[in-house]
C-alpha cells in the first residue's frame, strides 16, 4: 500500500536519508522510532508528499508520487494522506465541527455533505457534544481526537502521525494510543506513527528502527 526505494535526502552537506526501502501494508499500525535527528520526521514528510526526495521513489495506493506536478500532488495528498500533529494544528477561529470539515471542503464537497461526514467522526471520537467548540474550550486530548476526525475526513489511505502524544498527560495519551487501534479494527485504517513513547511502539504491529539516516535491520 505504501512502497518507499532507496529513498535519499540531503539537507546542504548532511545526509539526513541515505537509502530508505520500506513497505507498509493495508491495516497496518507501523511505528517508526529512534534519536533526535535520525531523520524520522524527514522520512514521515516525504512519505506524506509535503517533501520529495532526492532520490528514490514514493509509491502510495499504486501512484508514484513523484510523477504528480504540484497541483495533482495536492488533490492527491488531500484525498488520501491524513495527518496529525504533536500540536494538533486546529484553526483557532473554527469550532471543532468547522475544523472537521476543512479537509472535505477543499475536496469540493457541498457544505452538507461535509458536516454530515465531521459529525459522524466527531461522534465516533466520543466529541459529538463539543462539536460547537473552538479549539481553546477544548482539553488537549479533545483537540487530538478532533485532529484524528479531521485526518480521517476524506477515508484516507493512511494516516501518518508525528509525535501525537508528545503533549499529553499519562491518561490522554494512552486514551488516543487506544483509538488508534480501535480505528485500525473499525475502518481497517492504515497508521505510521513517529513516537519517542516506547509504550506505544510496543503496541504496534511493527516498529521501524532509524538511525543514522538508515534503517536498523
Amino acid at each position: 500500500m505504501i512502497e518507499l526505494q532507496g529513498i535519499t535526502k540531503s539537507f546542504g552537506s548532511l545526509q539526513v536519508l541515505k537509502g530508505i526501502d520500506l513497505t507498509i501494508g493495508k491495516g497496518e499500525v507501523v511505528s517508526i522510532v529512534g534519536p533526535s535527528g535520525a531523520g524520522k520526521t524527514t522520512l514521515l514528510q516525504i512519505m506524506g508528499t509535503l517533501d520529495r526526495p532526492d532520490g528514490g521513489s514514493v509509491r502510495i495506493n499504486g501512484m508514484d508520487v513523484g510523477r504528480l506536478n504540484e497541483r495533482r500532488l495536492s488533490a492527491f495528498r488531500n484525498k488520501e494522506i491524513g495527518f496529525v500533529f504533536q500540536f494538533h494544528q486546529l484553526l483557532p477561529e473554527f469550532t471543532a465541527l468547522e475544523n472537521v470539515m476543512i479537509p472535505a471542503l477543499i475536496q469540493e464537497a457541498s457544505a452538507g455533505t461535509a458536516r454530515k461526514r465531521a459529525m459522524e467522526m466527531l461522534e465516533m471520537m466520543g466529541l459529538s457534544e463539543r462539536a460547537s467548540h473552538k479549539p481553546a474550550e477544548l482539553s488537549g486530548g479533545e483537540k487530538q481526537r478532533v485532529a484524528v476526525a479531521r485526518a480521517l475526513m476524506n477515508h484516507p489511505a493512511v494516516v501518518l502521525a508525528d509525535e501525537p502524544s508528545g503533549s499529553l498527560d499519562t491518561q490522554n495519551k494512552e486514551e488516543l494510543h487506544r483509538l488508534f487501534f480501535e480505528l485500525r479494527d473499525r475502518l481497517n485504517q492504515t497508521f505510521v506513527i513517529v513516537t519517542h513513547d516506547e509504550g506505544l511502539a510496543a503496541q504496534t504491529d511493527r516498529t521501524i528502527h532509524l538511525l543514522d539516516g538508515r534503517i536498523q535491520k
